[in-house]
């Protein structure tokens, strides 16, 4: 690990972080806090580290301040906060430059995590300082779950999907709930999400891929969740514009990047539809779902959508509404590739937050959410470069010549 410098006079605080950066490390008193780099140079830093830590008894606006400073005159450097401190605090230093925080009673193991997480962050930002970044290959597959009706499971699916990729690529996988207004995916899997949606699309974290993982929620799956917004007045802010960033972020940092979305093609859904690798359509079995989902893939044929994978799944199919799977075949003019029956596991697994795929099953709607699982793991298109028009464009000119 190269060179960490602390800002402290708290000895025990130096020590322990003396012992988990390997004895590498210049301690500096915490006051005066140097103003920037030049400061920090007459201070004895020698060379530029790739570990600034604030200690705890380093003044908070001093401290941001330098944070600034050096987060626009040598980026290489990763800048750590060590306080215990509230929300405001937090995104303060966010806003600021800094790029983690760290508990003043954390550990050896918890401090060296946090340092080596550090100097990697800053090697890849001096690589990208240092010259033109290269071509990097498109991997990540971005599924994007879509209903043109509400009710029809769509969150069910789009959590057990995102749980069973997290499977196979945990910490790889990330869920993000894009029904703006009304999302459900973070009672959908039971967590309390100090940070949402629109933390994501605006600042500092819509800038730097670094500060925006630190706004998602990790799962005991080993899957990462973007939860909705905290009320519809905040999620009606977020803009296609946003989404489209906020997704090719998430895309250049995870291996699967699972998108819920509202009923029907609003903005959002189609600026997620236009970096879309796969589409999942979810259906019920009733009438109105049924002629939904027909006029939603014409609609999509019109929007030169072909590109992406498609896959058709039918929920809630029991015979009940007086369709068979056949009958809606028909209608839609695809064959279904998922077929989930009514299931009482499936309506359990809702009401208490736990995704029937993270926990062993042998109900048939947990085979037929595996081979979903199976189906988007397989394919192997790669993302898709960005189209000439996107389907938001295309949707306004449809929309104009009606």
């Amino acid at each position: 690990m190269t060179r960490t410098v602390l800002l402290t006079a708290r000895d025990d605080f130096a020590r322990r972080v003396h012992h988990a950066s390997d004895g590498n490390l210049l301690v500096l008193p915490p006051s005066p806090v140097p103003a920037g780099p030049a400061q920090l140079v007459a201070s004895g830093v020698t060379e530029q580290p790739a570990v600034l830590v604030l200690g705890p008894d380093v003044p908070v606006a001093e401290g941001l301040s330098l944070a600034t400073r050096l987060d626009h005159s040598a980026p290489g450097t990763t800048v750590v906060l060590a306080r215990d401190a509230g929300t405001d605090v937090w995104l303060a230093a966010m806003r600021a430059g800094v790029r983690d925080v760290l508990s003043p009673d954390a550990d050896i193991p918890d401090i060296r995590v946090v340092l080596e997480r550090g100097a990697h962050a800053a090697a890849a930002r001096r690589r990208n300082a240092d010259g033109p970044a290269q071509p990097r290959q498109a991997q990540a597959r971005v599924i994007v779950v879509a209903s043109p009706k509400g009710g029809t499971g769509k969150t069910t699916v789009a959590t057990n999907l995102a749980v069973g990729l997290a499977a196979s690529a945990p910490q790889s996988t990330v869920l993000v709930d894009l029904d703006v207004q009304f999302g459900d995916v973070a009672s959908a899997l039971q967590l309390v999400p100090e940070h949402n949606l629109t933390d994501a699309v605006a600042g500092a974290a819509s800038r730097d891929s670094i500060v925006l993982k630190t706004v998602l929620t990790p799962h005991a799956t080993g899957l990462h969740a973007l939860c909705g917004s905290d009320s519809p007045a905040a999620g009606d802010g977020v803009t296609g514009d946003q989404v489209t960033t906020l997704l090719t972020q998430l895309a250049a940092e995870f291996r699967y990047v699972v998108v819920d979305t509202a009923p029907g093609l609003l903005e959002h859904t189609l600026a997620a539809l236009d970096l879309a690798t796969d589409v999942v359509l979810v259906s019920g079995m009733d009438v109105p779902s049924v002629r939904g989902m027909h006029k939603e893939l014409q609609l999509l044929a019109d929007l030169d959508l072909r590109q992406a994978n498609r896959h058709v799944v039918l929920n809630f199919a029991d015979g009940r509404d007086g369709l068979s799977v056949q009958d809606v075949q028909n209608t839609i003019g695809l064959p279904a590739d998922v077929v989930l029956r009514r299931s009482r596991a499936v309506a359990l697994s809702t009401n208490r937050g736990v995704p029937l795929l993270q926990n062993p099953s042998r109900d048939r709607a947990a085979k037929e959410l595996w081979r979903l699982v199976g189906r988007v793991g397989r394919v192997g298109r790669p993302a898709s470069p960005a189209k000439e028009k996107g389907a938001r464009h295309r949707a306004r000119e449809a929309v104009a010549v009606k």
